[in-house]
């Protein structure tokens, strides 16, 4: 008998952590709007906003069959490889802390490549279930769709965002993982695409900054090293409590723009190891009810499509904190459902949505 119910815990921690991160921006940016736009709810009436119709988004979603964006695949992908390129021209696409990566739509900005997340799970998602027999065969079934996403990941590096590009090859390596790669194959990517990662340092000078300030950041304190160390210094003082409610001294200025990549810095000053435990609490019911749909769905394209979208939650969730605590180099990637930005949260919420349809037919 099909399930007519979507899952309400999942559901439930969606709502709870969505609330908790639009509570957080607020108490992070409130500083930082007031001398910027004299007006210290203008992060939160905007993420407020997103939130809105991201919740909208997610309950139509949800009650539109999955089984639909199988034959629209091609479709989707096809759109979100055009509007790859389009934000690369010059006058379309906007320029934000030196990445050409947006659509300036007013004070908002509409990120190509978060779509594309979204796209190329759905896209090998279908191509998976349909060349489910030729998964063996590395060089008929697998260099194909990783021929796509190697493509989809340079057009993203020509923006630059390594750390989206990061998220995206992961996420369908992991697809490929679940789907009966044969593992010598993942052994001889890692290889390559250690390479890949050491070449793309070697050309951009920049890249190659940050490696350095993440080895040793108090050899530039006031430069490449300026973030992580002031995130550290939120991160420290937190404790088991916080600080507080409000009461961040990092948001003073000290830790750059604290509603996006490094909120969990705030949360952590403010709220302490409470504020740790709830953060990972909430990640972990959303994991743990994602996988547990994925596994119990009968049919492989909507197994694969549930597998993908909790991948690519956990893997981009997993990276921002290993930046923020000081384990990798600086990314640019925003937490999932916490970080301000209304790209990430739309799409965030608009795959929940679809996870959460794939629940109802179980």
């Amino acid at each position: 008998m099909k399930k007519i119910n979507l899952d309400i815990i999942l559901f439930g921690a969606i709502i709870v952590i969505s609330l908790f991160g639009v509570m957080m921006i607020y108490s992070s940016s409130s500083i930082w709007a007031e001398y910027k736009f004299n007006d210290p709810f203008k992060y939160l009436k905007n993420q407020g906003l997103f939130l809105i119709i991201g919740i909208i988004l997610m309950l139509v979603v949800s009650k539109i069959n999955y089984k639909e964006y199988k034959s629209k695949a091609n479709i989707i992908l096809g759109v979100c490889f055009v509007l790859l390129i389009l934000v690369l021209i010059p006058g379309i696409g906007s320029v934000r802390n030196g990445s050409r990566s947006w659509f300036g739509i007013g004070s908002f900005g509409i990120q190509p490549s978060e779509f594309m997340k979204l796209a190329l799970i759905i896209f090998t998602a279908k191509y998976l279930e349909k060349n489910n027999k030729l998964v063996t065969d590395v060089k008929k079934g697998v260099f194909p769709i990783l021929g796509i996403t190697l493509l989809a990941f340079g057009i993203i590096m020509l923006q630059p965002d390594f750390g989206t590009g990061t998220i995206i090859v992961m996420t369908i390596i992991c697809m490929l993982f679940v789907s009966g790669v044969k593992m010598n194959f993942f052994m001889k990517i890692g290889v390559i695409g250690l390479i890949g990662v050491v070449a793309l340092i070697a050309v951009a000078p920049y890249r190659l900054a940050r490696i350095l300030s993440f080895i040793d950041p108090w050899k530039d304190p006031l430069g490449t090293g300026f973030q992580i160390i002031q995130s550290l210094y939120a991160i420290g003082p937190g404790g088991l409590l916080g600080m507080g409610l409000g009461n961040s001294i990092q948001k003073h200025f000290y830790l750059p723009e604290p509603q996006t990549d490094f909120i969990f810095s705030i949360i952590s000053e403010e709220l302490g190891f409470l504020g740790v435990i709830i953060v990972s609490f909430l990640f972990l019911t959303i994991i743990y009810r994602g996988i547990k749909i994925s596994l119990n769905c009968d049919d492989l394209f909507g197994k694969y499509l549930g597998f993908g979208m909790i991948f690519q939650l956990s893997f981009q969730a997993i990276l921002n904190l290993m930046v923020v605590v000081g384990l990798i180099p600086v990314t640019g990637v925003t937490l999932p459902f916490l970080s301000y930005g209304g790209s990430s949260l739309l799409i965030t919420m608009i795959s929940m949505g679809i996870l959460l349809n794939i629940s109802r037919n179980i």
